[in-house]
């Protein structure tokens, strides 16, 4: 346990709004309880399922106010409770929560974490669990794999990119539907690309080059039921992007059976990463303090891959994104 009381800052919010109704707050740590360790969170990631919680459209298992923000996080071990024998201290670790992950520092049961690889940076650790547990329950149901031709749309986004770069892993043929301005990006993923809009169908058909289109994954949510439909896509192996919210949501859920499920996905999704199957893209990087400012950034729906969060980033000095560079032109 800690030697002397340590507080922690972390994101909370009193009722229902967007990112302006997170304050950042000050609270003594209690010290873990039984199979509990704190961590001093390095990095954490933000989400949209963390932002349809927070407003209220989605219900949050936290029954009292304030309510706490943020479900991913990675960080190292600082202190453990009653009966922990794995994670000493110093363990660089990921893991979830259902909410509190903003913050400096977390308490969290060990059944919710596994060990950082060293090949594995802290900006792509802390944004690994929600996307890259969704993208892999998402390939493992439709049962991706060799002889495969899959469309992915949203391809370029955070739980999108994981999906495409683990699907061709696995042996698939990938189409990502996207903007223009991610074609480069994707094609250097090994993804072809087709751009959105009206003629779609017909464009993801070309792509294809005569396979059979055998499934599809809408991460994009306007559009693909017509679209599967039009492609002669199996029902059974189409996911609609109101299935990868209920996916999330169940991520995000405190159960015993939810936590170890999600526990080992992202045991999977860490492997999957140190053995660069996948390359996450960070695609905005934040102090904890700029949260609004990275929730702001990830609801123009512009960004690829993940925004992070910081808790000691080596510098506030903003510079300019590429995709940023693009929209002004």
């Amino acid at each position: 346990m800690f030697r002397k009381p340590v507080r922690t800052e972390v994101f909370e919010y009193d009722a229902p709004g967007g990112a302006d109704a997170l304050h950042l707050r000050s609270h003594d740590l209690p010290a873990p309880g039984e199979r509990e360790v704190t961590v001093e969170v390095v990095t954490s990631a933000i989400s949209h399922v963390d932002e349809f919680i927070r407003s209220g459209a989605e219900a949050s298992w936290e029954e009292s106010w304030p309510r706490r923000s943020g479900s991913e996080f990675a960080g190292i071990v600082v202190a453990r409770g009653e009966g922990v024998t794995t994670f000493p201290r110093g363990a660089e670790v990921v893991g979830h929560v259902s909410s509190g992950a903003h913050a400096t520092y977390v308490t969290a049961s060990v059944d919710a974490l596994v060990t950082k690889p060293r090949e594995v940076t802290w900006e792509v650790a802390g944004g690994l669990y929600l996307a890259g547990a969704t993208a892999l329950a998402t390939l493992d149901d439709l049962r991706i794999g060799t002889g495969d031709t899959v469309v992915i749309s949203a391809a370029a986004g955070g739980v999108g990119s994981i999906e495409a770069q683990v699907a061709k892993h696995l042996g698939a043929r990938v189409i990502g539907t996207c903007g223009e301005r991610n074609f480069d990006y994707l094609r250097q993923l090994g993804i072809i690309p087709v751009r959105y809009g009206e003629g779609m169908a017909e464009r993801i058909r070309k792509a294809a080059a005569g396979r059979e289109l055998t499934a599809m994954i809408d991460n994009f949510g306007k559009d693909g039921s017509d679209l599967h439909a039009e492609l002669k896509i199996p029902p059974a192996r189409y996911r609609s992007s109101a299935d990868r919210r209920e996916l999330e949501l169940t991520l995000l859920d405190g159960s015993p059976d939810a936590v170890a499920k999600g526990t080992e996905l992202l045991r999977r999704v860490v492997e999957l990463a140190r053995r660069r199957a996948f390359t996450p893209l960070i695609s905005g990087f934040y102090p904890l303090a700029d949260i609004a400012e990275a929730y702001a950034d990830l609801g123009r729906l512009h960004s690829r891959g993940k925004v992070i969060l910081a808790t000691h980033p080596v510098t506030t000095y903003r510079t300019l994104k590429a995709r940023d560079v693009w929209e002004a032109s």
